[in-house]
């Protein structure tokens, strides 16, 4: 692992797979924590590459997840290098630990992490454990799983939780690590910020923002099919070709997609809570960030 990058690693990912990675002119790479509008992003990169809805592949086998452990370095690599089209690639890593390279656009996409934070709560209950298990080469546990807790009491104990953010990218430190990191690069010419509200705010206007910073050229009468295909709804009913499990460890593809709105986080936390939740998360981001993200 190069000494200028930060390796950060799960049970699942490890971002030292990006060490040595053969970058070309032109590719994109999808940096953002988990929940927080991965999918989206990737699809919409995927319609402005190839300028139809008609894409050629299911969108994981068109923007494979690099850090993923679940798939052999040396597969993805492979398969990332027969490509012919622009390249954009997934990634739950920082920017600290991927490369940087001036010919590379690097997106990151921030949610308000409440909101992220209760996606990734019922993405728990929609992952084939089993199936991991057995794709990571790991043994079955010797106990019975625990019963999760309910949704507020996880929520509550996920706001206060002060696990170590490399080990832990999915927590409310790990999450404010990641964006952190990614706003002090958002004055960088190839440095994308892109919020999920505006998405759903502005989902035409956020795609020809996306377009221009990316150099990319579409036809005007092309536009109203594109962002259409990148519609929640589309996406949800096209499941099959739009879910990122080209390895079957979701057990619905169709739940990946469940709610697709913002407040989620605020329909389950009390006044009291919710400013509890204020309190730790300044203490976790710059203002300027905070306000960004909270918005």
């Amino acid at each position: 692992m190069p000494d200028d990058l930060v390796r950060y690693t799960s049970a699942d990912e490890d971002s030292a797979r990006w060490a040595g990675f053969p970058f070309r002119p032109g590719d994109i790479v999808i940096s953002t924590r988990s929940k927080s509008g991965t999918t989206w992003v990737q699809m919409i990169c995927a319609l402005l590459v190839f300028r139809t809805p008609d894409l050629p592949t299911p969108l994981a086998e068109l923007s494979p997840w690099l850090d993923w452990s679940i798939r052999p370095r040396q597969e993805v690599y492979a398969h990332l290098a027969a490509q012919t089209h622009r390249r954009f690639i997934k990634s739950h890593t920082p920017l600290d630990g991927i490369p940087a390279d001036p010919r590379v656009t690097y997106i990151v996409v921030g949610r308000h992490p409440l909101d992220m934070a209760v996606s990734l709560y019922h993405q728990g209950d929609n992952l084939d454990r089993q199936r991991m298990r057995q794709l990571l080469g790991q043994p079955e546990p010797d106990e019975e799983p625990h019963t999760r807790p309910d949704l507020h009491e996880w929520l509550t104990a996920w706001i206060h939780a002060d696990p170590d953010p490399r080990r832990s990218l999915d927590s409310l430190p790990g999450v404010m690590m990641h964006l952190g990191d990614a706003w002090t690069r958002r004055d960088q010419p190839n440095v994308v910020l892109v919020h999920y509200a505006d998405l759903i705010a502005d989902l035409d206007g956020e795609m020809r923002r996306l377009a221009g910073r990316l150099g990319m050229s579409v036809p005007e009468a092309t536009w109203p099919s594109l962002v259409e295909a990148a519609t929640f709804e589309r996406m949800r009913a096209q499941a099959e070709r739009s879910v990122p499990d080209s390895s079957g460890v979701l057990i619905d593809p169709t739940a990946f997609f469940r709610r697709g709105t913002s407040g989620a986080g605020a329909e389950v936390l009390s006044p009291g809570e919710l400013e509890a939740y204020a309190d730790r998360a300044g203490t976790l981001a710059q203002p300027e960030l905070a306000a960004w993200l909270h918005r």
